[in-house]
């Protein structure tokens, strides 16, 4: 199953006076389950081109279908909607509310949702525990070491159980020996769970860690290292 389409996809943005080209006409299949990884140097469109995919700004050309979903017609209430349903975020600078704990930290997005208070911590509590911290969970993030915040980060993102997980540099404020616990973290979790995950990176042995690593250059993919890991009919991803 295709989860996200990427047909003839093309950004610009204005710097100046000047008129840049983020993406270039990418095409590109995601199936469910895969891990994939986005490489390239700076400036190379990796980043817009998660963005595009996440529903965080719109591209000028193309179709973009992400969990059964076209993203191009959508206004901004719908595209607010479906990240929240379909899409995961996990952010290198882990974006964690400074003010709540853990805990609440990873039970936020289920305020949104309608879930009631009891079932927002029970379910909190076993995305903790899922990613390896749940003996933190009363701790704001200041008092938590990075790799724990990007824990509770992942657990967030995966709280409302999207089809899609997005991840810009998640190691990239990490030292070695963290990131790579993040990585097989977050391997695990793809490998359990059946989601299909994202991640951006600059790291070639972090990315080293996905089915298929796409290399970009001046908005365009360059070239596919991998195969597409495509489940066949009624076949699990885990």
């Amino acid at each position: 199953m295709t989860v996200i389409e990427i047909r003839d996809l093309t950004h610009k943005f204005s710097l100046g006076k000047s008129e840049v080209v983020a993406i270039r006409g990418v095409n590109l299949q995601v199936f469910r389950g895969e891990f994939v990884s986005l490489v390239g140097p700076s400036g190379s469109g990796k980043s817009t081109l998660l963005s595009l995919i996440g529903g965080l700004c719109r591209p000028v050309h193309g179709e973009l279908i992400v969990s059964g979903h076209s993203l191009i017609p959508m206004d901004e209430n719908r595209l607010a909607i479906f990240r929240r349903k379909h899409i995961g975020f996990v952010f290198q600078s882990f974006n964690l509310l400074p003010n709540l704990t853990a805990l609440e930290n990873v039970a936020l997005p289920l305020l949104f949702s309608g879930v009631t208070a009891g079932e927002r911590t029970n379910k909190a509590q076993k995305m903790l525990e899922m990613v390896g911290i749940a003996h933190r969970l009363n701790h704001k993030p200041a008092e938590l070491s990075s790799g724990e915040q990007q824990r509770v980060a992942i657990a967030r993102a995966l709280i409302n159980e999207p089809a899609v997980v997005l991840a810009d540099e998640p190691t990239g404020n990490l030292d070695s020996k963290t990131g790579s616990e993040i990585m097989d973290l977050l391997t695990r979790v793809n490998r359990e769970k059946g989601g299909t995950f994202l991640l951006v990176t600059h790291d070639r042995e972090i990315a080293r860690y996905a089915n298929r690593i796409i290399y970009l250059r001046d908005g365009s993919i360059e070239k596919i290292e991998g195969e597409p890991r495509i489940p066949r009919e009624g076949q699990s991803i885990a």
